[in-house]
């Protein structure tokens, strides 16, 4: 197992104390949304699987998924405040999902941990995105599966508005969120070549990249079953 580090793994300043508490507060009136993607991912796997959630934040998706099926779960977040939150959050659900600090591109893990690694709306914020890259390679089994979910840069500003629109927050979180995408998350989010050109520096021969929707691409990917 490689040793877990403290060193820096997101850009910015990062989440931690109120930021982490506030961002909590704010995503946990968005459940809808995580408990459809839990249901879209439950349907997708086998009982027993091992899933690996990179910066789950505040842990509402892979508790939702929890509460569907008979999975292994871990949470692995660069955040000691997300990941003291998203264990409360497990223990008050009544479900079991190890959630832990550490970095993407360093992860506590052995090699072939997982079957299915997950991350959602966070690929961005990766200091080392190509090393979070390669080590969701190395700690998945062999035929196991990636999925990226994540802004895409050419989302416009009318696309951001209309989206947080209809999200279930006060007036002031709406207009911070707003900002947020605008100033900051808009100019840290990849292009479709952007995630090709990382790519090709992995062993991930297979993959798919997918825009569901004009705010986000969808990137799957597959290690090779006989690797």
């Amino acid at each position: 197992m490689t040793q877990a580090t403290t060193e820096k793994g997101c850009k910015g300043a990062g989440m931690e104390g109120f930021m982490a508490r506030w961002y909590a507060k704010l995503t946990s009136k968005e459940m809808d949304r995580f408990k459809t993607l839990a249901r879209r991912v439950a349907r997708e796997l086998p009982a027993g699987v091992r899933v690996l959630e990179v910066a789950p934040g505040p842990g509402y998706f892979a508790i939702e998924l929890a509460r569907l099926g008979n999975f292994r779960i871990t949470g692995l977040d660069i955040s000691h405040t997300f990941a003291e939150i998203a264990g409360r959050n497990a223990a008050g659900a009544g479900v079991k999902v190890n959630f832990q600090q550490g970095n993407a591109s360093q992860m506590p893990f052995s090699a072939q941990t997982f079957d299915f690694v997950i991350c959602s709306a966070a690929f961005k914020n990766f200091a080392d995105p190509v090393g979070a890259l390669l080590e969701m390679y190395r700690v998945l089994a062999p035929g196991g599966r990636a999925l990226i979910i994540d802004l895409r840069r050419d989302a416009s500003n009318e696309d951001i508005s209309n989206t947080v629109n209809h999200w279930n927050v006060g007036a002031v979180n709406r207009v911070i969120t707003k900002l947020t995408f605008r100033f900051m998350l808009l100019k840290r989010a990849y292009t479709k070549a952007d995630f090709e050109r990382m790519i090709r520096q992995t062993k991930f021969a297979q993959y798919e990249i997918t825009a569901p929707d004009t705010l986000s691409y969808e990137v799957s990917l597959q290690r090779r079953a006989g690797d």
